[in-house]
């Protein structure tokens, strides 16, 4: 029995058109809680943060299912049974969540009827699309996710040459030198080992979207999301070892002096360095304009006073790309500045052994591997030389310039840990056996199974959309914001699932999904919250940004 709906391509563009046009209701009614004369009223827009975040969601489902409905077209003959079920199953998900209600987080569902009565525009669509719901096609998926096992992923990727051979190659070494280790090196709460570090730099993780100009492979950003993925499938700290390096870069690339980008870039793309970013303080979170760590001008260059914290692999890293206030004037953003700070690298027991310059680990759950560090400044120098650019006062702005690539990093992140979870899911539930049968067998698992591969196909194509946006030189922060918002909550919802497939198993610490749940529930946190993700794009959407 063909489970496939006829004309599927065309059905699929169709619900991304009626997804569109239920957005555009959403913000028509939303936008006139929020506007003042006709003008975007930043208080009025705090006061209906539920409706304004529910615009983000519903948008970013749209523009997801957009996405899909753009890959099946571009597929052509290649999109078939394997494509065809997951896509179509995931838009009557969310045709039906826009019509119903979308799940914000556990507790919070944002209903279209919040604000207007929306039309019956959606109905057709989802007729049309029931049978995607059946038990039959979701069993269906579950059987073709069993062929592909061990594989990228079950569906056609549309990836160019390079990208396809680029996946696997970064696939195989991933289950070679990642995933046998990395529960273990979670449990025991080790640091990845500097030998994998110099092992990811000689395959060119850490300049693949650098100009080969600098030592790098210059093949953008799907490449990174690409790879990313591969290596988060086998675990989140091999995945964001280059998260650091990419952020670095690109500062450098954008603002940096020909002097700092000759000294830096050709260490950093080869992994000779490592960085870290030091932004965050313990009293801002990302509102970063409220920063207070002060970098003050001296005969030779800055000194550093003030606190940092939640810095990934700071004790291990060779340079700091440092915001400081060296303008205490001035107390929003525009007072301050980044610093290429060298520190030399510390051990476990001697963190930081460099004057002016303390701290201490920080114990995490999950997302282990680099650790977490809150350092204190007490008169650590500066050379005025490694002032970003040269500038003074634009530290708040070139850092804007790495969030689009940082957010779109994030969410091939959160894809590998969910097909991490599927993973993890699929094989347990075919080899387990309960009541005379595999668990896979039984309605409850196949379809939580189902739905992991459903999300995964749209989280996917909505992130190499936003990489493709950022690699043609569009600005791409609402594209980005969507891609990291949907995929941090889908590697969550995969992770959870999963362990309730595994049972009571999977609760045990020596069970590798306990590790994976604690690595997804950072995934909607760093990088900007979920609530922020929100936040900025329905502040771009009721602007009316191109």
């Amino acid at each position: 029995m063909n489970l496939v709906i006829p004309k599927l391509p065309g059905l699929l563009e169709e619900a991304a058109d009626e997804a569109a046009g239920m957005v555009a209701s959403i913000a028509g009614s939303v936008g006139s809680r929020v506007r003042k004369d006709d003008v975007l009223d930043r208080r009025l827009l705090d006061a209906e943060q539920h409706v304004a975040h529910g615009l983000a969601w519903a948008a970013s489902y749209a523009e997801t299912l957009r996405q899909v409905a753009a890959w099946a077209r571009d597929l052509g003959p290649l999109f078939t049974e394997a494509e065809a079920l997951p896509a179509q199953l995931l838009a009557h998900e969310y045709l039906s969540q826009l019509a119903g209600g979308i799940p914000m987080s556990q507790g919070e569902v944002f209903r279209p009827s919040d604000v207007f009565a929306p039309a019956e525009r959606l109905t057709h669509v989802l007729g049309r699309l029931r049978p995607a719901a059946s038990q039959k096609a979701k069993t269906r998926i579950v059987e073709l996710l069993a062929r592909a096992q061990g594989q990228p992923s079950l569906e056609a990727s549309g990836l160019d040459e390079t990208l396809v051979l680029a996946r696997h190659q970064f696939h195989e070494f991933t289950q070679d030198r990642i995933a046998p280790h990395a529960h273990r090196w979670h449990l025991n709460d080790e640091l990845i080992p500097i030998e994998l570090l110099q092992e990811l730099g000689d395959l060119g993780v850490f300049g693949l979207t650098a100009p080969e100009d600098w030592g790098g492979s210059g093949l953008g950003k799907v490449a990174m999301c690409v790879v990313t993925e591969a290596l988060s499938r086998g675990w989140i700290g091999a995945g964001s070892l280059a998260t650091r390096s990419e952020i670095a870069t690109e500062l450098l690339l954008a603002h940096g002096t020909e002097a700092q980008k000759e000294k830096y870039l050709p260490g950093i793309v080869s992994g000779a360095i490592i960085p870290t970013a030091v932004f965050t303080e313990p009293d801002t979170g990302s509102d970063l304009g409220s920063l207070r760590t002060r970098g003050l001008r001296w005969a030779n260059g800055w000194k550093v006073y003030g606190a940092k914290t939640w810095i990934t692999h700071a004790a291990r890293a060779d340079l700091m790309t440092l915001l400081v206030r060296t303008d205490p004037s001035k107390k929003d953003h525009r007072g301050l500045s980044m610093l290429l700070a060298e520190k030399p690298r510390g051990t476990a027991d001697n963190p930081f052994p460099a004057p002016g310059m303390s701290g201490g680990e920080i114990g995490v759950i999950g997302y282990r591997g680099m650790k977490e560090y809150e350092i204190g400044f007490d008169g650590f120098e500066v050379p005025h030389e490694n002032l970003l650019g040269g500038q003074e006062g634009q530290g708040f702005v070139q850092l804007m310039a790495t969030f689009e690539s940082a957010r779109i990093q994030t969410a091939a992140r959160a894809i590998g840990v969910a097909q991490s979870a599927l993973d993890l899911a699929l094989e347990y539930a075919l080899t387990r056996k309960q009541f005379g049968q595999p668990i896979a067998q039984f309605p409850r698992v196949a379809n939580k199974l189902a739905m992991m591969a459903a999300e995964l196909v749209g989280a996917r194509r909505l992130t190499w959309f936003a990489a493709r946006s950022k690699d043609e030189g569009r600005r791409c922060d609402l594209e980005a914001g969507m891609a990291k918002l949907v995929a941090a909550r889908i590697a969550w919802a995969a992770a959870d699932n999963a362990v309730q497939v595994h049972g009571g198993n999977g609760f045990a610490l020596e069970s590798p999904i306990s590790r994976v749940l604690a690595d997804a529930r950072i995934l909607n946190i760093f990088e900007g919250a979920g609530e922020i993700q929100a936040q900025v794009i329905a502040r771009r959407l009721l602007e009316g940004a191109n």
